[in-house]
């Protein structure tokens, strides 16, 4: 990009640009491009999925089919949502897997209740602040074993499990034991994330003979195999939560940390725990919305809501300049309390009531000018009263819900793949900042400010949709987008995924990092010219991104009084939504 004099911005994504007070050029309407279906919006990109007694909807096809097959087979939702993760692991390893964490909200049918379940690991014993001043660090490596936690995903599945599963663990990964070995086809997608893996690879050896064929990555269509993952995955089925956290999982990852640089002991695996939490929301035009509290940055989506819900937003439209504005300037206020609140709070004492309050989000909407973008957005003042994912969703026959994310953090985590056991360990712990003032700084046995974010929403006391947005700090800025398209503009749930989006990008990081406080707005191809105008004349920076970035939405609406479940899945990523 290049900044040219005042009042023009210019942006060259694919080839075209953008500058204020120019002519703008379009051609898709939404994300997916055209089409020219005969009934309902023309532009939506697929057909709603609808069923009546369990659905599974995800980012790849085998693994929300591996999902319903346990469904069918007499599982209920949390042993689909185990089955899947386990698949996802092996068919988009770049983005998930057993190294990494997971965040979890159920609705439990049985209580008629909602439990959260934040399964995130904790930075290691023997790692502190020093270790990266002595190196002239002032920022953690995103790369290599200084950036490891301990992965919270298999304890995560096991807590879940014990609490509401009826399949074994045998019947569970089953599938993904024989793809692992037997191979399963590359897909389009997934295939452009795997392309750079070599580069990536390049100082990793044990990463390269893990997911590369014959030093390559393995394109669209390639068959892939990955029987080191199949057999720590039958480890896990004889030995349980133990194996990875006690046995011989764990040792083969300390062994490895200890001869490579890194801070891993066996009291970090042994002293891991998941921890049970309370999920928090707002009421959102009757629709009550759940986020779960930080360490992760779901709170960051009521934070906005509040502020939106003051103004008429179904009056202006899903492409309007005015309502586009007012999301941006929410999302400034909302990520500029996350840089400074957001963090573990086993640690701090964080005021997260009162910055999910309605008296906060009115205070914040003042902040807001319907005429101009805001630069340099402080941390509002509430008064303490003493990279890459997947998501997926599962809604059983008895309308158990689950909704469920899982993630690496960066694409392929840390890069790191301890010898052969088949997948490669997170980089959750390059969140965390070092500055000794920050709240969200590395300490020992601590976990790092967490960016992915299930949600559900409840009506009338019944869940009413359980859905997700991956990708980074997309995942709170398109949560609201997409409830937005539900409850304001009457999108159905597919709608209201293939609708193009925004992204806001730059603020302050929850690192300690500084950046641009006015920042950028990325927007899709779908967003009319007409509408940036809009947004250039009220000071906004725009550029217009194809390609990733604006998250992977999959959603499941359960329609009560017809007893049938919506499914949806996101034209950006190669997955599907299917039922029985």
């Amino acid at each position: 990009m290049l900044r040219l004099t005042a009042g023009f911005w210019l942006g060259t994504v694919t080839g075209w640009a953008i500058l204020a007070g120019w002519t703008l050029f379009s051609t898709s309407v939404f994300a997916g491009g055209p089409y020219d279906r005969p009934v309902g919006d023309p532009h939506q990109s697929r057909s709603t999925v609808i069923s009546t007694q369990g659905m599974v909807a995800t980012s790849h096809p085998l693994a929300a089919s591996v999902g319903l097959d346990v469904l069918k087979d007499g599982g209920n939702a949390v042993d689909a949502a185990i089955a899947t993760n386990a698949m996802l692991g092996l068919v988009e390893p770049m983005s998930c897997g057993i190294g990494g964490d997971l965040f979890v909200i159920y609705w439990d049918a049985k209580t008629e209740k909602l439990y959260g379940l934040n399964a995130s690991g904790r930075s290691p014993y023997g790692l502190n602040r020093n270790v990266f001043a002595e190196q002239g660090l002032k920022q953690i490596p995103i790369t290599g074993p200084l950036s490891w936690s301990v992965p919270g995903c298999v304890d995560g599945w096991f807590e879940l499990h014990q609490r509401f599963g009826k399949h074994g663990f045998d019947k569970i990964l089953q599938p993904s034991i024989e793809y692992g070995e037997n191979g399963f086809p590359v897909s389009e997608i997934i295939a452009g994330y795997w392309s750079s893996a070599d580069k990536a690879f390049a100082d990793y050896p044990d990463s390269a003979a893990t997911y590369l064929i014959d030093g390559k990555p393995p394109r669209e269509g390639d068959l892939f195999r990955n029987p080191n993952l199949a057999d720590t995955y039958r480890r896990l089925v004889a030995g349980g939560r133990e194996e990875f956290y006690r046995g011989s999982i764990a040792k083969r990852i300390v062994d490895f940390s200890q001869q490579h640089g890194g801070y891993f002991s066996l009291r970090d695996f042994t002293d891991h725990t998941s921890t049970w939490v309370d999920p928090v929301s707002t009421n959102y035009r009757g629709y009550d919305v759940w986020e779960l509290p930080p360490n992760g940055q779901g709170i960051a989506a009521l934070e906005m809501l509040n502020v939106l819900e003051g103004y008429d937003i179904a009056s202006m439209g899903p492409l309007d300049p005015e309502y586009l504005h007012r999301f941006v300037e929410a999302k400034k206020l909302a990520f500029a309390d996350r840089a400074k609140f957001y963090s573990d709070p086993d640690f701090n004492e964080l005021p997260i009531a009162e910055l999910i309050s309605k008296a906060y989000g009115d205070r914040q909407r003042q902040r807001i000018d319907l005429r101009k973008a805001a630069s340099d957005v402080d941390a509002g003042d509430p008064i303490l009263q003493q990279g890459d994912t997947v998501y997926l969703t599962v809604v059983d026959k008895d309308r158990n819900c689950c909704s469920f994310i899982q993630s690496n953090y960066y694409g392929f985590g840390s890069k790191v793949t301890p010898g052969d056991v088949g997948f490669v360990i997170q980089n959750r712990g390059a969140l965390f900042a070092l500055q000794e003032e920050h709240l969200n700084r590395l300490e020992p046995h601590k976990r790092p400010f967490h960016t992915i974010i299930p949600a559900m929403v409840t009506k009338d006391g019944k869940p009413w949709l359980c859905f997700g947005v991956m990708g980074g700090d997309m995942q709170p800025q398109g949560h609201v987008q997409i409830l937005v398209n539900l409850i304001d503009f009457g999108m159905n749930v597919q709608q209201a995924g293939d609708s193009p989006r925004i992204r806001h990008v730059g603020s302050q990081q929850p690192t300690g990092t500084e950046m641009d406080g006015s920042g950028t707005v990325n927007v899709e191809s779908g967003i009319p010219d007409e509408a940036v105008r809009g947004l250039l004349a009220r000071g906004h920076r725009i550029a217009r991104v194809a390609g990733g970035g604006y998250g992977g939405y999959q959603a499941i609406r359960i329609d009560w009084k017809r007893g049938t479940l919506h499914g949806a899945t996101e034209p950006r990523k190669d997955g599907m939504a299917t039922g029985y």
